[in-house]
């Protein structure tokens, strides 16, 4: 494979947006280790999330980035045989607890998944509305809603003249920011990502990119991606998982953006931000 290669003024870019005072966090994993039955998939994960900010977790295929990043937001439970320990901290307190209540917290961390999933027939203000519906929360200025919402995901200029058309109608990078409006829409805090742009074309791409810097401003977000380039350009911090053979997943290290793809401390994070394995 050739080695990929990480522009030195991309990075020189990302040094003004990443290297900024302490911020808060916004959640937290601590000691995650995630079995499915009997088999261990992940070992004792911990990683920090400052609240507005975009972390990246990459990594190989097979290494659990998308299985942690199911934890964060309670999903990792609703698959049999599915089990954790440790701790997810949301604010503080720990999501696990047994008087939180999943619903709660998928709503304040939301979700969007590697391929869009609108309600194909549903028109697009109605899918905007419909995370409202399934979720029981009430909100009388709908016409605001919408488009709020349609702007945040930066689709609003594309569709405000058809707004009932059908969903189906929409190209595939324009239904998975029609999907991320829709986790907008019921104002999460968080917003988890599970290689979004995976399935889109290169313009698609950039617009769901530009979609991720602009909402960070105000919300945290959390992305599995496999493409490095994307990494760089999108986010503050990333994480670097591996899965050694037959060994469950790990986090080989973490930290700033810029020092991950400059500067990694471990030669296996170098090898593959450099396309030497993976």
């Amino acid at each position: 494979m050739e080695e990929t290669v990480i522009a030195m003024e991309a990075l020189d870019a990302e040094i003004a947006r990443t290297e900024k005072a302490p911020k808060q966090i916004e959640m937290s994993a601590n000691g995650v280790s995630v079995w499915f039955g009997k088999r261990k998939v992940l070992e004792n994960v911990n990683i920090d999330f400052p609240k507005k900010t975009v972390t990246a977790l990459i990594g190989p295929s097979g290494c659990g980035k998308s299985t942690f990043l199911r934890t964060l937001n309670r999903l990792h439970e609703l698959i049999p045989g599915a089990a954790l320990a440790g701790e997810v901290l949301y604010e503080g307190d720990d999501i696990y607890r047994q008087d939180v209540d999943p619903v709660h917290i998928r709503l304040a961390i939301g979700m969007v998944f590697q391929k869009p999933n609108p309600f194909p027939s549903m028109t697009i203000r109605g899918n905007v509305l419909s995370g409202l519906k399934l979720s029981g929360l009430k909100r009388k200025d709908h016409d605001e809603l919408v488009e709020q919402t349609l702007i945040s995901a930066g689709l609003w200029k594309e569709v405000k003249d058809r707004l009932n058309a059908p969903a189906g109608d929409l190209s595939g990078g324009q239904q998975q920011r029609l999907v991320i409006a829709r986790a907008l829409a019921v104002n999460p805090h968080v917003l988890l990502m599970d290689e979004p742009c995976s399935a889109l074309d290169p313009a698609s791409t950039l617009k769901i990119e530009e979609t991720i810097r602009e909402l960070s401003k105000d919300i945290t977000i959390i992305i599995v991606t496999h493409n490095m380039q994307q990494a760089v350009r999108v986010s503050d911090y990333t994480a670097f998982f591996l899965a050694e053979e037959n060994q469950p997943g790990f986090v080989v290290e973490q930290g700033l953006t810029t020092e991950i793809f400059g500067n990694p401390r471990d030669n296996r994070t170098l090898d593959y931000v450099n396309g030497r394995f993976g």
